[in-house]
C-alpha cells in the first residue's frame, strides 16, 4: 500500500475535541506543516500530548498562541510564555510529567501496558491522587499509560509502505509517538521506494504508518 498523500486528505481524519501526540523537543523533529495546515483548517479543543509547547512562533506554540488547545500534557513549558499565561489565566489545562516518566507513559501505551511504577515524583504534588505502590519495600507511583487518536510526526526518511527513518536529535519522541496512536501521520523530508530503506535501518516500521506526506 502506498501511504503517500497529501496534508488535506491526511488530516480528514483530525476533528475537534481529539487528543493529539506532536513529536519535537523545543521544534526539532515538530512537523510545522501539519501544525500550520492544523491552524488553517480550524481544528480547535485539542488536548495534545507533546515534550514541551516549543515557542510562541514555533511548533506547538503556534497552536498554543491561536487558542487552538484546551489541554496540554507535558514535562514543561518554559521556553512558551503564552503557555504560561494561559494557564495562570485559566485559559488552558496543564498537565505537567517529568520527563522521563512522559516518554516511558507513552511507551507503556504503544506496549499494551496499563502504566509504570517510578519513584519519580513521589513526595511532591506529582504524587497527587495517584496510587503508590509498595515492591520490596520501596514505594513508587502508579503512573497511567498515554495513547492519542492521532500523532503528527516529522521523519528525515519515509518508503511508500512507511518505513521510517529520523535524523539525529529529531528521533526524540517520534519513534514513541508513532507506537502510541490510532492514526500516524509523518510528515517526511525525503521518499523513496517501499524495499530502498535497509530493514536493519529502519526505526519505525511502516505497519504502524498510515500517512505520509512530503515536505
Amino acid at each position: 500500500m502506498n501511504k503517500v498523500t497529501t496534508i488535506a486528505q491526511a488530516l480528514e481524519s483530525v476533528k475537534d475535541g481529539m487528543t493529539v501526540m506532536i513529536g519535537g523537543f523545543l521544534g526539532v523533529g515538530t512537523p510545522e506543516l501539519l501544525v500550520d495546515a492544523l491552524i488553517t483548517k480550524g481544528i480547535t479543543d485539542l488536548t495534545v500530548i507533546a515534550n514541551d509547547t516549543a515557542f510562541a512562533d514555533k511548533g506547538i506554540g503556534k497552536l498554543v498562541a491561536n487558542r487552538r488547545l484546551q489541554k496540554v500534557i507535558v514535562s514543561h513549558i518554559g521556553t512558551n510564555p503564552e503557555t504560561g499565561r494561559q494557564m495562570n489565566a485559566g485559559e488552558l489545562q496543564v498537565e505537567l510529567v517529568p520527563q522521563g516518566t512522559l516518554a516511558e507513559r507513552i511507551r507503556a501505551g504503544g506496549a499494551g501496558l496499563g502504566g509504570i511504577l517510578t519513584p519519580t515524583g513521589l513526595g511532591t504534588i506529582v504524587a497527587e491522587g495517584k496510587a503508590i505502590i509498595n515492591i520490596d519495600g520501596r514505594e513508587y507511583l502508579l503512573e497511567k499509560y498515554l495513547k492519542a487518536d492521532v500523532a503528527l510526526l516529522k521523519a528525515h526518511t519515509a518508503d511508500s509502505a512507511g518505513n521510517l527513518l529520523f535524523h539525529r536529535s529529531a528521533r526524540n519522541f517520534n519513534p514513541l509517538m508513532a507506537m502510541s496512536a490510532d492514526v500516524v501521520i509523518v510528515q517526511v523530508e525525503n521518499i523513496v521506494e517501499a524495499g530502498q530503506i535497509d530493514p536493519d535501518q529502519v526505526i519505525t516500521p511502516g505497519i504502524v504508518v498510515d500517512w505520509i506526506v512530503q515536505e
